[in-house]
């Protein structure tokens, strides 16, 4: 069995799990409503108040979903209660972060600003402290989207390896290579 398919998930007051027919699990919380389809193959059991994942077989494929669902389910969970926050740091000379809403307009060393639309669903937030890097703080309830939104922004100026300027996650450690003048 797979060690955190096997695992169940707990259902916290105030949430409400459904699934449909054509296999799809609908978690109701606080914050707000969200969706998976899951395999067809996979089977959901909800029975006082914790939620557990099943397989059919110990296929290769059925094990790889079945961790997966079950993960994707406890983060749903998780994001209607307590929702989930990423934070990111620009750290570089001249870059800067500021929004209006939920456009975000990054100055990350270019010739132009770059400027990015987040999706309605999650929520962004900018600080500039004098002495301490730019942060963008990005809040919402569905993980996968969050993380992918984060991604796409940490793509734009990824940390080099020598000063090691870019865009990176809070507490994110850049291992920093030696320059030229190390060898001599």
């Amino acid at each position: 069995m797979s060690r955190v398919g096997k695992k169940p998930v707990t259902i916290p007051a105030g949430v409400t799990i459904t699934v449909s027919g054509d296999n799809t699990v609908t978690v109701k919380g606080p914050k707000g409503e969200l969706k998976q389809t899951l395999d067809r193959d996979i089977q959901v059991e909800i029975a006082e108040g914790t939620l557990t994942v099943g397989r059919p077989t110990d296929q290769i494929r059925h094990r790889a979903l079945h961790g997966l669902y079950r993960a994707l389910i406890a983060n749903m969970v998780k994001g209607v209660t307590e929702g989930f926050v990423k934070k990111m740091e620009l750290v570089g000379v001249g870059y800067k972060a500021a929004n209006t809403g939920n456009i975000l307009d990054l100055s990350l060393g270019y010739s132009h600003n770059i400027i990015i639309e987040i999706p309605q669903e999650l929520k962004v937030t900018t600080a500039q402290e004098k002495g301490k890097n730019p942060e963008i703080v990005i809040e919402g309830m569905d993980n996968q989207l969050l993380g992918q939104v984060c991604a796409k922004i940490r793509s734009l100026r990824k940390p080099e390896p020598y000063k090691g300027k870019g865009v990176r996650f809070a507490g994110e450690v850049v291992r920093k290579k030696a320059g030229k003048s190390a060898g001599k």
